[in-house]
């Protein structure tokens, strides 16, 4: 199967999934939103590298996130602060957290740290729009970052490098094996 077919069919599951988008108030709407791009934005990094080794770790992690998520929500009764159910683990959360720990893991520091605090935006709103308590957040996070840690592996490029030191400075020129 193409690396373009997996992409498409993972968008496809992520944008028709169990999220819904409410519009309570601008925190919990941004969230909502972010919620959706942090995958796409996952999905379309592969897409833009030509990376279909990629696309695969990104689908499996996905995959392994929601299943863990929402085998969690359905066994586990927990009430939402505004009296709503299946509150443990935040959904929203983890799929942002998986998205976050798969661009970082697979293509560096640079835009793993804008990922992870978009993703801990969402987290946030989340609390903020008192859809979820921090447990549940932090359970979201937890399954998110574990999932992608696991099976996303580096991406394996060429990249040019600072190097500093108190004696030198220059660029380094490196290749990931």
């Amino acid at each position: 199967m193409s690396f373009r077919i997996i992409v498409a069919v993972m968008l496809i599951l992520m944008t028709t999934g169990p999220f819904k988008a409410y519009a309570g108030g601008v925190v919990e709407l941004a969230g909502d939103i972010l919620a959706f791009v942090m995958p796409a934005t996952a999905a379309g990094m592969t897409i833009g590298y030509g990376d279909g080794q990629g696309a695969v770790d990104f689908g499996e992690s996905a995959a392994l996130t929601l299943a863990v998520t929402y085998g969690l929500k359905y066994t586990i009764p927990a009430e939402r602060p505004d009296g709503g159910s299946q509150s443990f683990p935040s959904g929203h959360t983890s799929i942002s957290f998986c998205s976050a720990e798969f661009i970082r893991r697979r293509y560096g520091l640079q835009y793993g740290l804008p990922s992870y605090a978009v993703a801990s935006f969402v987290a946030y709103s989340r609390i903020e729009a008192r859809r979820h308590y921090p447990r549940d957040v932090a359970a979201g996070a937890a399954i998110g970052i574990i999932s992608s840690y696991v099976l996303t592996t580096p991406y394996k490029r060429w990249s040019i490098e600072p190097q500093v030191d108190v004696n030198y400075y220059g660029v380094r020129l490196v290749k990931c094996w």
